[in-house]
């Protein structure tokens, strides 16, 4: 005697609903359908590589740069504290031509010319005036001439070491303070420092000035050559010696 439907006889148990574990017919090695996916079980695609825990597909992501990661190909590596970029990777500096530059000293060299031409104007006309005081038919014409002479050279003398001195000043305090000489401005072009992009100081402003300066006692060969090291730089930044030496770089606005 049976006991409960022919399709469940009782204390007969049911196989177990696909999904939960149970193997279905289809699967490998048995004939029959194909094999239905389990809750949580991921099932490998034909063609696809199987995904690793959970049944979570895993995305590849774009390495970020940092913190130990590898930067991804064709990425051009970045710089810290904000400063532009070298090398001439998007949104870098970009470094002023040696045609600008030399514009700029150009600019300024001319400036210089006409304030001393004025200041060499002024002490002259002063020193002919007293020459024309001295009376021809006076005793005391020669000693009156020698005087005017005396007065001429020394005014001379006043008026070069007065252009001495705004020379040095003006390329040393407005190189480091503001960044460019009225030439630089005019041009376009200013100078940096090379780790922070920020204006170099009077420090570094001074050792850019006073390097082609000593240069130039070999006759000037010092100075011209110190001016056309930019030329032979290898960086890619056209420092000149005078640059490498105070850690700065002339860049373009």
């Amino acid at each position: 005697m049976s006991f409960g439907s022919p399709n469940n006889p009782y204390g007969q148990p049911q196989n177990p609903p696909p999904g939960y574990g149970a193997p279905q017919e289809g699967q490998p090695g048995q004939p029959g359908q194909p094999g239905q996916p389990g809750y949580g079980a991921p099932q490998e695609q034909p063609g696809q590589p199987g995904q690793p825990g959970y049944g979570y597909p895993q995305y590849p992501q774009q390495a970020q740069a940092g913190y130990g990661y590898p930067q991804a190909p064709g990425v051009p590596p970045q710089q810290g504290y904000g400063y532009p970029q070298q090398g001439g990777y998007p949104g870098g500096p970009r470094v002023a031509s040696m045609g600008r530059r030399f514009s700029a000293r150009l600019i300024d060299s001319v400036a210089f010319v006409i304030i001393y031409a004025v200041l060499g104007f002024i002490g002259v006309a002063g020193s002919i005036g007293d020459m024309q005081d001295c009376d021809p038919a006076s005793v005391n014409y020669d000693s009156c001439m020698n005087d005017a002479s005396s007065d001429f050279v020394s005014s001379f003398g006043a008026i070069f070491g007065v252009f001495l001195l705004i020379g040095v000043l003006y390329e040393w305090l407005m190189t480091g303070l503001v960044g460019a000489t009225l030439g630089k401005l005019c041009v376009g072009i200013r100078v940096v420092k090379v780790d922070t992009g920020q204006k170099p100081g009077l420090g570094s402003s001074f050792i850019r000035y006073i390097i082609p300066v000593v240069g130039g006692f070999a006759c000037g060969i010092g100075q011209l050559l110190v001016y056309l090291s930019p030329f032979w730089d290898k960086s890619g930044r056209q420092q000149g010696w005078h640059d490498k030496a105070a850690g700065t770089m002339v860049i373009q606005n």
